[in-house]
């Protein structure tokens, strides 16, 4: 039965719904579906794909998170980031506006959505981590401006086109004298309308009176406003004869059962780019999770996580819909309103449904420059440079990444700036492993405790010397352990007779590692050196006490560094003044 739960969470929250948590889920769910329905619009476009893919993949992928996830407040479907990744993907493979890119479209769902739930079934969620915070900020922040610049050719009412920011600029210039100037006065409208909607319409209504949810629930409803104002203007002046360029038809339907493309040739062309969408998304998707979750003391499981956006994805490649995943504003706007339990999120697929089959006519007179609005607007939220402040400050290696990440981002494209997010990240974690810290150590007088000698005063022993590892030995760093050691003998080779690695940090010792100490241990004893282990952990002494290296051994391994400390020093401490703070 626990196996039963786990896989399928709603069993477990199902249990102890009750009507209060209804009343708070029906809430939430009308909040969020005024505010997904010109997004899952605007999304769609930014896709490449027509508007109502935006609906589609808005409505089956909530239902499937709901029965397998198991954030309580995460809103599921399509989101900036994962949009303009879809585009640029399968712009590679079809032209837009094409049944084959329609086709793409889904298909790079299901790849997604497999992958997804092959990492959650395997128990894999661990390896988003690979890709660390920084990078990911860096590269969110240079898609925000990405996104932005794409749609001002809509807000102008030009035919620019590009995929790095420099392109788009380029030729945004260029088109400068083809801007309409209706289509621009209603899009830059709009954003302004929603920054200071966004800005500052709670504050006044509060201070007018209104109560605090109702005016949170007025400001989350501005783009809803500005649809519907700008619509209206549309049908009523009859824009479109005035040039103004609009959504036009949408079908007026609930989701249709679409098969994705599996031929092996696109599959194959779209695999790389599916895993790296997913992984992003997923990211994306678990960091907000864990946040929500936080906040009310619940936990999220990763690897649930992984099957249910897997789910949600497989869901959206056969009703057609789009890569999907779980959206930060939107999921805000959940757990602010009030979501109880994913059954919310299930009540705004309903809402959406509905919306489909009742709303989609008056879409028509929707003007594009009002979601290329909306889009900017939502997008800049996610526009983060103070990373580059933050990380400068902190760490040098941190920075560079980021930096890296945003420039490379903006220059030449998102599917460079991901894939080298995913190498950075990787690179950042071997950058900061090769060189491992490693601090000689003496004894605190008085105690059992042993200490790095360049940042406290302590008792040393001219005959021993104890290095401490602070980093898990691998291929990458076990050859600097090596060379730091002999470099250290080089300069007291007549006095030192004893080494201790202090190895209550180590967690593993690859085999590469394994035979570099047995290198070591060869050196040492050839130098009339002995070299012992200390404060070695369980799981590492279970590997290594059937080796040669153990055997060979010339020294001891001891159970703490105190024993060591008692069995080598021979009585001949000496204190040593306190060093720098290094």
């Amino acid at each position: 039965m626990a196996s039963f739960k786990r896989y399928f969470p709603i069993f477990d929250w199902g249990r102890t719904y009750d009507k209060a948590a209804l009343g708070h889920d029906l809430t939430a769910a009308v909040i969020v579906t005024l505010m997904l329905i010109p997004q899952s619009l605007a999304y769609a476009l930014l896709a490449g794909l027509p508007p109502e893919a935006g609906i589609y993949a808005s409505i089956a992928p909530i239902l499937l998170y709901a029965l397998f996830g198991t954030s309580r407040a995460l809103a599921v479907g399509p989101v900036a980031v994962v949009s303009l990744l879809t585009a640029s993907t399968i712009g590679q493979v079809a032209e837009a506006g094409t049944a084959g890119y329609a086709a793409a479209a889904l298909t790079l769902a299901f790849l997604s959505g497999g992958f997804l739930v092959v990492l959650g079934l395997l128990r894999l969620g661990f390896l988003a981590n690979f890709l660390s915070h920084p990078v990911i900020a860096g590269f969110i922040t240079a898609s925000g401006v990405l996104i932005a610049a794409s749609q001002l050719k809509h807000v102008l009412g030009v035919s620019a086109e590009g995929h790095t920011l420099i392109e788009m600029i380029l030729s945004l210039v260029a088109h400068a004298g083809d801007v309409h100037g209706l289509t621009a006065a209603i899009g830059f409208s709009v954003i302004a309308v929603l920054f200071g909607v966004r800005s500052g319409l709670k504050p006044v209504l509060v201070r007018l009176g209104v109560n605090v949810r109702l005016a949170d629930f007025i400001t989350k409803a501005g783009p809803v406003v500005a649809v519907a104002a700008t619509t209206a203007l549309a049908w009523g002046f009859d824009l479109e004869a005035r040039g103004v360029a609009l959504v036009g038809d949408v079908p007026q339907s609930l989701p249709p059962l679409t098969a994705p493309d599996l031929s092996l040739e696109l599959m194959r062309a779209l695999f790389i780019p599916a895993v790296l969408i997913s992984i992003i998304g997923f990211v994306e998707s678990v960091s907000v999770a864990k946040t929500l979750a936080a906040k009310k003391r619940q936990r999220i499981d990763p690897d649930q996580e992984l099957i249910g956006l897997g789910a949600a994805n497989l869901g959206a490649a056969f009703t057609g819909g789009y890569p999907v995943t779980g959206g930060f504003a939107r999921s805000v706007v959940n757990f602010d309103a009030g979501a109880q339990t994913p059954a919310a999120g299930a009540f705004t697929a309903i809402g959406l449904a509905l919306a489909a089959i009742s709303l989609t006519p008056l879409i028509y007179f929707l003007p594009k420059a009002t979601l290329a609005a909306t889009i900017i607007v939502a997008v800049l939220s996610l526009v983060n440079f103070s990373i580059l402040k933050s990380t400068w400050r902190y760490s040098t290696s941190d920075f560079i990444a980021v930096f890296a990440t945003i420039l490379l981002t903006l220059s030449l494209g998102v599917e460079v700036g991901v894939a080298s997010g995913v190498v950075l990240s990787v690179l950042l974690h071997i950058t900061k492993t090769f060189k491992p810290h490693i601090a000689e150590v003496g004894r605190v007088p008085g105690t059992q405790h042993f200490r790095n000698i360049h940042r406290h005063a302590v008792e040393t022993t001219p005959s021993l010397l104890t290095l401490r590892i602070d980093e898990s030995l691998y291929f990458a760093n076990a050859n600097f352990l090596e060379d730091m050691i002999l470099n250290r003998l080089s300069r007291d080779a007549q006095t030192i007779r004893d080494v201790v690695l202090m190895c209550s940090a180590v967690n593993e010792v690859d085999y590469s590692a394994l035979e570099t100490l047995e290198t070591l241990n060869t050196q040492l004893s050839e130098m009339g050196v002995r070299l012992h282990l200390s404060e070695v952990k369980g799981p590492v002494m279970d590997k290594l006490k059937d080796t040669h290296f153990l055997k060979a051994l010339s020294g001891e391994v001891f159970l703490s560094q105190h024993d060591a400390w008692a069995a080598l020093s021979g009585g001949e401490a000496e204190a040593r003044p306190s060093g720098p703070q290094a």
